[in-house]
């Protein structure tokens, strides 16, 4: 059995996520090299009017992400395998051995601006729960037939589904979702339509960003997004990291990929636990647990069990 660590994406953003992690010497000295590279103080980058922009949620997402994984490996609980979702893949990347940590944080802060520059308004995603994939997209052709465009965007669990596009529209598919008997359906906190063909040049922009830098076979098997699948290769993940942005999440499929590959306990780093929440209600005969919500020291220890 082994153990994974899970990297959250946008919408789990909190005020003073940074300020409330873990005193621990590998925290400072992540929050420390971000600060170098941002040149100022992230510490002030997860104040709420902040995290109003995709640029800062996204930073503070990475940054909150690597430093904890940080702590949790300094304290000998080394994952079998690393999965982030969306933004968080970054994340991944850096625990992984793919990415430098410096590198990601200048890459997660063009790849905000790009996104947020791409659709400054009018745009979003919205989430469908307690409808199969086959019905949302039957949902979603009988939409394309009135000329109205929206997108699959993350495919989470099995009968959670977020979608992307206009702000209209994706009100106007809500109101149909819920009279297609879903158990919601409503708007995220998200400004941008993320994970369709709409963001296709923020892609673009960020393979060429990509490009320029030398990435490391991983240490740490990544599982990817777009596939749901397990990449070795540098060259593979480097895919991932441009693409998934403007292609949709198969996040149900990778976890499901690991559980088949014996991880019984998934650790989410902060913030947040909406993964462990998907963790927990897909796979019973698994632990999902999230860092905010356990802290490290009793994540550590139930990886040291479960490792040893």
């Amino acid at each position: 059995m082994s153990t994974a660590f899970l990297f959250p994406g946008q919408g789990s953003q909190q005020p003073f996520m940074l300020n409330n992690l873990p005193v621990h010497p590998e925290v400072k000295r992540t929050l420390d090299e971000a600060s170098e590279v941002l040149n100022e103080s992230v510490y002030q980058w997860d104040a709420p009017v902040r995290l109003e922009s995709t640029v800062a949620s996204q930073v503070c997402l990475l940054v909150s992400g690597v430093a904890a994984a940080r702590l949790m490996i300094k304290e000998k609980a080394v994952p079998g395998y690393v999965a982030g979702h969306s933004v968080g893949t970054f994340g991944a990347a850096v625990i992984s051995g793919v990415l430098d940590f410096k590198d990601a944080v200048r890459l997660v802060r063009k790849r905000g601006e790009l996104m947020e520059s791409a659709f400054p308004e009018g745009y979003g995603m919205a989430v469908v729960l307690g409808l199969t994939e086959t019905k949302v997209r039957q949902l979603l052709q009988n939409f394309a037939e009135e000329d109205k465009y929206i997108y699959l965007a993350n495919m989470n669990g099995p009968r959670q589904i977020t979608i992307a596009g206009s702000l209209n529209e994706l009100e106007e598919f809500t109101k149909l979702s819920l009279k297609n008997n879903a158990q919601r359906a409503e708007l995220l906190e998200v400004s941008v339509p993320s994970h369709c063909p709409l963001l296709s040049d923020v892609s673009i922009s960020l393979e060429a960003e990509l490009e320029r830098l030398a990435l490391r076979k991983p240490v740490i098997p990544f599982a990817g997004n777009r596939r749901g699948r397990i990449l070795r290769t540098s060259e593979a993940i480097k895919g991932d990291l441009a693409w998934n942005v403007s292609q949709s999440v198969k996040w149900h499929e990778a976890t499901s990929l690991l559980y088949e590959l014996g991880v019984r306990l998934f650790i989410e780093m902060p913030p947040g636990n909406v993964l462990t929440g998907l963790v927990n209600q897909s796979f019973p005969a698994a632990r999902g647990l999230s860092i905010s919500d356990s802290g490290p020291h009793t994540a550590a220890v139930l990886a040291h069990r479960l490792n040893n």
